[in-house]
């Protein structure tokens, strides 16, 4: 894992900042340890979600978002598989159907 860090600000409710903060305490840590291990675990659960995939992968064919994006959403394979499948979309499948 990358110990390259990028400083983020953003506004999140009170209540929830303050249960962080309290968590934090209880584990020793700072509030910052505690957002990036809620943010880490929700990143890789999100990478198994079907419906989150099939949502990503959509972006990407869209060209809403970039290969190196795609690849740190879903992994190296996934990410592949779907530029595979772009690929493959572009050149070949929407002429077949235009001919139809």
């Amino acid at each position: 894992m990358s110990t390259d860090k990028k400083r983020v600000q953003f506004r999140a409710p009170h209540r929830l900042i303050d249960r962080a903060d309290a968590l934090a305490a209880v584990l020793g840590e700072d509030r910052t340890d505690v957002l990036v291990t809620a943010l880490r675990e929700y990143l890789q659960d999100a990478a198994h979600d079907d419906k989150l995939i099939q949502e990503i992968a959509a972006a990407y064919y869209d060209d809403e978002i970039t290969f190196a994006q795609l690849k740190a959403l879903v992994g190296a394979k996934e990410a592949a598989n779907t530029r595979v499948l772009k690929q493959q979309l572009d050149e070949g499948f929407v002429d077949e159907i235009a001919e139809l």
